[in-house]
């Protein structure tokens, strides 16, 4: 059974940092794209930054310059560095990774159960 589970959300006022971890466990052959999203209350989710096997990385417009995602390969991990955080940042944050796994080697997406981020202003 694969789960990602993620790590390091919390409170932090205004213009602060915070690094979230999302780790991939069980049976697990590769992993190819890793991605960040984020729900709002009231919003929908949304992506907020992906990275691929090979590395390419893309973010939203909302965050650039001021996340960057960051992958272990060797550990199944993906991090999110977050930096000069505003309140608008506040949301649920989600992990979400293409994963292949199991006896016939199947590619499936999972999710992690999601980290509390609230930025006060």
């Amino acid at each position: 059974q694969v789960q990602l589970v993620e790590s390091g959300g919390g409170l932090v006022q205004a213009g602060g940092s915070l690094r979230l971890s999302c780790a991939a466990s069980g049976s697990i052959f590769s992993i190819n794209g890793m991605e960040w999203y984020r729900q709002a209350p009231g919003k929908q989710r949304e992506l907020v930054a992906g990275i691929t096997s090979g590395g390419t990385i893309n973010y939203a417009d909302s965050v650039k310059g001021r996340f960057t995602i960051s992958r272990d390969n060797a550990k199944n991990m993906v991090y999110l560095q977050m930096n000069s955080l505003k309140a608008e940042d506040t949301a649920i944050y989600y992990c979400k990774a293409e994963i292949i796994s199991g006896l016939l080697a199947a590619a499936y997406f999972y999710w992690g159960q999601g980290t509390q981020v609230t930025v006060s202003s």
